[in-house]
Formats: C-alpha cells, sequence, structure tokens
C-alpha cells in the first residue's frame, strides 16, 4: 500500500527537484530557492529557504553523511551549502558559466559532478572544492548524472538520446546510443554491487522523451570493458518520463511524467505496483528516502507530495493523515499585501508557523503596510524579537511574500522565462521569445549571446520592445 501523507506548498514556481539525507528534505524550484525540510514531521528548518542563486534552480543532491546539499542553477553555478547553518560553503563556477542543468555527488563525497547545457561536465574534487577533470559531448545538453555505488565510475544523459559511461578521470568507457528517442530526462543506478567470474555488475534505470522507463545492467571487467545490457522496458505511463529513483534497498523504482502520474514498480521483476495520481500537473522529481520507507515527488503544480510505501494490497492506494499539512498561501486571495488588515497578518503568520508572533504582531497594529516595511530594527526594538534566528525568518517569509505574491496565478506568458517574474518591460530577443528586458540584457552580457530557452548563438543583440505584451500585462493587472 502506499498513501500519501504530506502536501508541501511553498513554492512559487515549478519544483524541479527533491532529495533526501537521512534527516532532511531539499526541494529546489524554478522560483530561484532551495528548501529544506525535517523529515520527522516536514517543518521547514528555521534556515530555509535557501536563495543564493540568481535564475532558476535544476537540481540539488546531499552529501553522503547529509553535512553539506549541492545546488546548481542556470545562472552557471553549482552552490554548496552547509545543512547545519544554510551558509554558503562553497561556489563552483561551470567552465563557460552556461546554465548547469544536474549535479550529483560520488558515494564517499570526494567528487561532485556538475553537467551543462552545451555539453559540457565538470569533475570537481570535493575535499578542496577545485575543478579536478573536464569533459563534453557536442551539440546536446546534460541532463542526467549517477555515480555507480562504488564510486569510481559514473554514467550521463544528454538530450541526444545516449548513456555514456566515465571514470573519475573523465575516460569515456562506453556510450550507449538511441536509449531514449528525443533524449534521455533522467538516470539512476541502484544501491547493489554485484560481482561474479570477474566482472561487476550495477542495476541503472533511465527515463526519456519516448515515454518509457528502462532497467539495465552495466558490467565492467577486471580488464577494464564495459558494456550496457537492457532488461526492462517499462511503459507504465503515457507520456515522457522525468524522473526516476529506486529505493534504498533497490527493490522499487518510481517514475514521474508529464501525464501527471507517479508509477511504482518492482525492480527486480519490472511489473508495476501502484499508480498515483494526486498531482495537477507534470511530475518533475522523485526520491527515496535512505533511512525511512518514504518517497517525495515534486511537480509543475508547485507541489512536493511526501508518500509511504507500506506492506499490503498491490494497487490500492489511500490517502493519510500526517503531523503535516500543506499550506496554502494568503496572498493567492488577496493581491496586494500592503491592504492587509492586522488579521490577515495574523493569518499569515499562523500559516507560515510564526503563531508565536500574532500577539507580538497585533499589539503593534501590524498591518499589510507596516508588515513589508519591517527591517532588522524594527523587529528587534519595537516588537521585542530578542531571536537573530527568528528575525531573520520573518524577514526571508516577508521578501517571499513581496516577491512571490504578485506572480501567484499570473498566466505564463506574462513571466519572464529568465526571472519567472511577472515583467514591466518586455521586449523580444531574437530567438523569437519576450522577457523582461533588465533580465535578457543581463544575460547577454554574462552568456555569451545564447539564448536562454534554446543554448542556441543570438544572430543579433537588438531587443525589440513587446507593447501588445505590456498593453496586455497592463490590463491583466488592473482586472486583478
Amino acid at each position: 500500500m502506499v498513501s500519501l501523507i504530506c502536501t508541501l506548498q511553498d513554492h512559487r514556481d515549478d519544483v524541479n527537484w527533491c532529495a533526501f539525507s537521512p534527516t532532511l528534505l531539499a526541494t529546489c524550484s524554478a522560483d530561484k530557492t532551495v528548501r529544506i525540510y525535517n523529515t520527522q514531521d516536514f517543518s521547514e528548518v528555521p534556515y530555509s529557504p535557501l536563495s543564493g542563486h540568481g535564475y532558476g534552480v535544476h537540481c540539488c543532491c546531499f552529501s553522503a553523511c547529509g553535512q553539506y546539499l549541492a545546488s546548481c542553477s542556470t545562472d552557471g553555478s553549482t552552490v554548496v551549502w552547509s545543512t547545519d547553518t544554510g551558509e554558503i560553503e562553497a561556489v563552483l563556477e561551470h567552465p563557460g558559466r552556461n546554465p548547469v542543468r544536474v549535479c550529483a555527488f560520488s558515494p564517499d563525497s570526494s567528487h561532485l559532478v556538475s553537467g551543462a547545457s552545451d555539453g559540457t561536465l565538470g569533475l570537481w574534487d570535493f575535499r578542496t572544492k577545485t575543478l579536478h577533470r573536464t569533459g563534453a559531448v557536442n551539440d546536446t545538453t546534460m541532463v542526467a548524472c549517477s555515480f555507480t555505488p562504488c564510486g569510481q565510475m559514473f554514467v550521463t544523459g544528454s538530450t541526444y538520446g545516449d548513456l555514456r559511461l566515465w571514470d573519475l578521470d573523465m575516460n569515456q568507457l562506453h556510450a550507449e546510443k538511441n536509449t531514449h528517442d528525443l533524449g534521455v530526462t533522467c538516470c539512476c543506478f541502484g544501491p547493489k554491487i554485484l560481482s561474479g567470474s570477474g566482472t561487476v555488475h550495477f542495476r541503472l534505470a533511465s527515463c526519456g522523451q519516448d515515454s518509457t522507463l528502462k532497467i539495465w545492467t552495466v558490467s565492467r571487467s577486471n580488464a577494464g570493458s564495459c558494456k550496457m545490457q537492457l532488461l526492462h522496458t517499462l511503459t507504465g505511463q503515457s507520456a515522457p518520463v522525468l524522473s526516476c529513483a529506486f529505493s534504498a534497498d533497490g527493490q522499487l523504482l518510481v517514475s514521474g511524467s508529464v501525464d501527471k502520474t507517479v508509477t511504482v514498480y518492482d525492480a527486480s521483476q519490472g511489473t508495476l505496483l501502484y499508480t498515483l495520481n494526486q498531482h495537477e500537473r507534470y511530475v518533475t522529481a522523485c526520491a527515496f528516502s535512505p533511512s525511512t520507507p518514504l518517497f517525495a515527488t515534486g511537480s509543475m503544480d508547485k507541489t512536493v507530495n511526501i508518500w509511504r510505501v507500506e506492506d499490503g494490497h498491490r494497487g490500492h492506494v489511500e490517502t493519510a493523515t500526517f503531523s503535516c499539512e500543506g499550506r496554502k498561501l494568503l496572498c493567492h486571495s488577496r493581491l496586494l499585501v500592503s491592504d492587509w488588515s492586522e488579521e490577515d497578518v495574523g493569518a499569515w503568520l499562523c500559516e507560515e508557523g510564526l503563531q508565536a508572533l500574532v500577539e507580538h504582531f497585533k499589539a503593534n497594529n501590524i498591518d499589510g503596510a507596516e508588515l513589508i516595511s519591517l527591517t532588522k530594527e524594527t523587529l528587534a526594538s519595537e516588537l521585542n524579537i530578542e531571536s537573530v534566528g527568528l528575525r531573520s525568518k520573518v524577514l526571508r517569509k516577508v521578501e517571499e511574500l513581496k516577491a512571490g505574491c504578485l506572480c501567484t496565478g499570473v498566466p505564463d506568458e506574462y513571466l519572464c522565462p529568465i526571472t519567472r517574474e511577472l515583467m514591466k518591460d518586455p521586449v523580444i530577443a531574437a530567438d523569437g521569445y519576450s522577457y523582461e528586458r533588465e533580465a535578457i540584457e543581463s544575460w547577454i552580457a554574462t552568456k555569451n549571446r545564447s539564448s536562454p530557452m534554446t543554448n542556441l548563438p543570438l544572430q543579433t543583440t537588438l531587443l525589440t520592445p513587446n507593447r501588445t505584451l505590456k498593453m496586455a500585462i497592463g490590463r491583466w493587472r488592473t482586472s486583478q
């Protein structure tokens, strides 16, 4: 049996990735943030969200011990965070500063690999935070990466549709071409290592735009030769499969799809066990906990669902109660925070888990206009909030409120593809897409004149005002 136990609704845009450590869950989003939750009750940790990226965050992963978290972004960097404090430990600039689509730790956390939209790979010595080796596959985008359980090799997947096996010196050991028509979307190794007759075997899962999930055996002989053999092709979903993950014991395999479903398979037999339908849009991410019978799924509906796997009848799905509840944001119902009453502010504090501050705010008659004007000084001197961490959390929540409320429910075509914020001065670039002027000008200045949407060179840097779109956005704002 699979039970839905919790729905997290804190992100303001598409959820792109989920990752577990033994005690934490990390999620990242096109809203440029990474959020961290305790896995005991799925409450957000005090330093969450992490806001060090300038553009959307594509992927995140924990080190083996859970002490560090890495996240990568369209801004061309992989940021390493301390999970104790939420502070940035290092910023790893990808060679060429192209958008970084995927990152992965080796099992012993000695190495970190990052893959970019121009087909380049960076292999980092994590202990020194320095670049160890680089590699590349031409004319493609790296979108998937996973280390073998032994940590001596890793596999990459690309939009070209191939899976490639590399060693730690960035030698390409094997290339399996055309594994997924129209491109690979995700890949992951199972946790087990099998050996016999001078050969080591690993189990690998991959999924792609061809609407299939595949299970492979990857073998390496003592002589160094490698091969891949297809074991199962799973067709339980009717649209492109965007994500996949093995359970900690390797017995289950979960996947998420454009058809909005989550499927759970018996990884050994390749048989479908469950189909889950609780997401409202594409399921973009999935991850199993290494220490509990839980897995998480993230979606373009901006939510993360937490599921518990239990023994029971196959195919049966329930929705169960749990100690945490999905939080619906108050700003969904009112566009301007400045119009909030004192009661609205109190309700917002409760929804953000800040119930202890309601009386402080009420005693000082804090309404919406004063809420968005709060500073560290007023929180300390006027509201008498002594905890530095609590003051910082309030200010982070207020900043999120100011940045996110105007964009909640906004038609997607009114949002800049780079910043994912409502456009004020939309312009058309040479690739035919519309962007916020300041955002695309900054992009062109730092990204070698490549298109943010296609990664192809822009034939010209000329920007044309999109007056029709600007008027449409103005009419939409007036109607709100």
